[in-house]
């Protein structure tokens, strides 16, 4: 059996970060946080995450920051990119999917709409009534 997969959770926000976290848990997938785009690069450096839960919005240095910082990395090390906003904005997606974020979601999320963008992205299997099951105990 292989190592289990990683996701970083990017967000500003520490209630946010701790509920994504938590429904990654839920969902099989290890979680790491970063509360900024500059920590965010360090441990995707470092540490080489399956996933990356960006929110658009960062202090200082933001997503598409972050998005050109990880892009230096080989093709095959760089994570899969979910980008979470706010404001649904199509011209900030088209941005984001042309620096490399290849899925979004928007805030609020839950449990489902994240464990549907997972399966999507092929960091986490099962069908619906499989993945209802895990996101609501």
């Amino acid at each position: 059996m292989g190592a289990k997969k990683t996701c970083l959770i990017v967000d500003d926000s520490e209630v946010i970060r701790e509920i994504a976290a938590r429904i990654v848990t839920d969902l099989g997938l290890e979680a790491a946080q970063a509360e900024n785009a500059a920590l965010a690069i360090a441990h995707c450096r470092a540490e080489k995450p399956d996933a990356v839960f960006l929110d658009w919005d960062l202090p200082s240095m933001g997503a598409l920051d972050f998005l050109h910082g990880i892009a230096e990395a080989p093709e095959d090390e760089r994570p899969v990119i979910i980008l979470s906003a706010t404001e649904n904005d199509p011209q900030q997606f088209t941005l984001a999917r042309a620096a490399g974020a290849a899925y979004h979601v928007l805030k609020p999320f839950d449990k489902v709409v994240l464990a549907a963008k997972l399966r999507e992205a092929g960091l986490i299997e099962g069908d619906d009534e499989t993945l209802l099951s895990a996101v609501s105990q």
